[in-house]
């Protein structure tokens, strides 16, 4: 089973080497750690790990947090596999077929920011144009975020939302499991959504329920 841990921790030297040793002695494979912050004398990572022993998630949770400091976050499965680099992956199939590239997008965000769901929703009727297969069914935001990059919380449930003023949509990305989006995962969807917009632009125009 692949986890993501996100931990704060004191930013100091050994602090680190005291998480990583938490999760040896569990049984735990670190196969990544990133930085997401380092401010006021503290630092937020995500390790991804390999877990496969008899603790639960909360257990091994609670045994990470003994570490004089640290703070669990939020603990999650995931399924982006580090060292995979899935968005080139991505890119190529939207430059393969463009008229489809969010269709193709929302099928493959999910995993690329270890998210449950995704869907396109119509930037005027909040209606789903198209969502990935663990979305809600029927599935309408009546009210929609404003017209820029933002990441929210409605109760359980955390997004990130980027329009795509040309293709009239909004992308959203969600999770119920784990912590909010950190703005480093708003700013990479927003960094995709570029890109995918740009390889997109001969098909802009389209429906993306005629793709």
């Amino acid at each position: 089973m692949l986890l993501r841990f996100r931990v704060s921790l004191p930013d100091r030297p050994g602090v680190l080497g005291q998480v990583a040793r938490a999760f040896g002695v569990l049984g735990a494979d670190i196969l990544q750690v990133t930085v997401l912050e380092r401010e006021a004398g503290r630092a937020i990572d995500d390790f991804t790990v390999s877990w496969s022993g008899t603790l639960g998630v909360e257990e091994l949770r609670e045994r990470v947090s003994v570490v004089p400091g640290a703070r669990v976050e939020g603990a999650w499965p995931t399924r982006e596999s580090p060292g995979a680099n899935p968005e080139y992956d991505l890119l190529g199939h939207v430059a393969a077929d463009p008229e489809r590239a969010f269709v193709t997008f929302v099928d493959a965000m999910p995993d690329l920011v270890s998210a449950e769901w995704a869907a396109a929703v119509d930037a005027v009727s909040g209606e789903t144009a198209h969502a990935s297969w663990a979305a809600p069914e029927n599935l309408v935001l009546e009210d929609l975020p404003p017209m820029r990059p933002t990441a929210i919380s409605e109760g359980s449930v955390h997004m990130i939302a980027v329009p795509v003023a040309e293709a009239a949509l909004h992308l959203i990305v969600a999770r119920s499991q784990g912590p909010a989006f950190h703005r480093v995962e708003l700013d990479r969807v927003v960094r995709l959504v570029e890109i995918v917009s740009l390889l997109a632009r001969p098909a802009a125009s389209r429906t993306i329920a005629q793709a």
